[in-house]
Formats: C-alpha cells, sequence, structure tokens
C-alpha cells in the first residue's frame, strides 16, 4: 500500500517543489513505497524558474510542475503533511498533524541554502521512512 507525503509551501513554487523533487529522488533510491506531491495555499501560475533550473542542473526535471491549490481532502488523506512556511489550520481537518520545516530561507534570496536545508530535512525524513519500511510500517 502506497502513502502520500505531502509538501506546503505558500505558492508551491520553490520550498515545496524542491522537497517533493528530493523527496521522490531519495524514496525512490532506496525502494520505498510512498507517493510524494506538493500544493500550496496561494499558488503561484508557475515553478520558479531557479528551481527548475537547479533541479535540472542535479538531475531532476521538475518541468511540468504546475503549482496548485492543496485541498482539504489530500491534507486529510496524507500520511505526512510537511509545511514549509505556510499556515494550513484553516484547511487541515482536525486532527491532521501536520509538520513544519519553517527554518528554511527564502529561495528567492537564498537558493543555495534553501535547498540545503531542505535536502538535510529530506535526508531525516528518509531516514525514518527507512527505519519504518524495516519495522513493516511503510
Amino acid at each position: 500500500m502506497s502513502r502520500t507525503i505531502l509538501f506546503l509551501c505558500p505558492h508551491n513554487a520553490a520550498k515545496s517543489v524542491l522537497a517533493a523533487a528530493y523527496c521522490q529522488h531519495l524514496a525512490a533510491q532506496y525502494d520505498l513505497e510512498v507517493q510524494v506531491t506538493s500544493a500550496g495555499t496561494e499558488p503561484d501560475a508557475a515553478a520558479s524558474p531557479g528551481v527548475v533550473a537547479l533541479l535540472h542542473a542535479e538531475g531532476l526535471d521538475v518541468t511540468h510542475h504546475r503549482p496548485r491549490q492543496a485541498t482539504r481532502e489530500e491534507l486529510g488523506a496524507a500520511f505526512r503533511v510537511i509545511s514549509l512556511g505556510c499556515d494550513v489550520s484553516h484547511l487541515a481537518p482536525v486532527g491532521t498533524r501536520v509538520e513544519h520545516w519553517d527554518d528554511v530561507p527564502a529561495p528567492s534570496q537564498h537558493l543555495i541554502q534553501s535547498r540545503d536545508a531542505i535536502y538535510a530535512h529530506v535526508e531525516r525524513l528518509v531516514e525514518e521512512l527507512k527505519h519504518g519500511a524495516r519495522q513493516g510500517e511503510v
């Protein structure tokens, strides 16, 4: 059974795109059965060109990504909900656990530092998932 990890940021154009791309890549390396997606609370029209170029240079293609609005239903159904700088309290169903990665700098001002912070968070998350997989949880 596949579980969904939902990354959220206000515009679904930078932070959540980076997090989802890295999580999908690392999860695939370890054959973890997870679906990874991203959304925003106030989505932009397109992904950040700088983020798309950075990920492309690292061999990750997000050119197909189109920012979209997060829904209450997907927050309630997700295995993990991770917010990168947005408030989803108005959107999350009662009892939904939302993790906050609020220490990530703005990619528009500090792209490499933002990428490094997100990657470190994603590595820890994947380690948790690997441990859970060994325990039969994922």
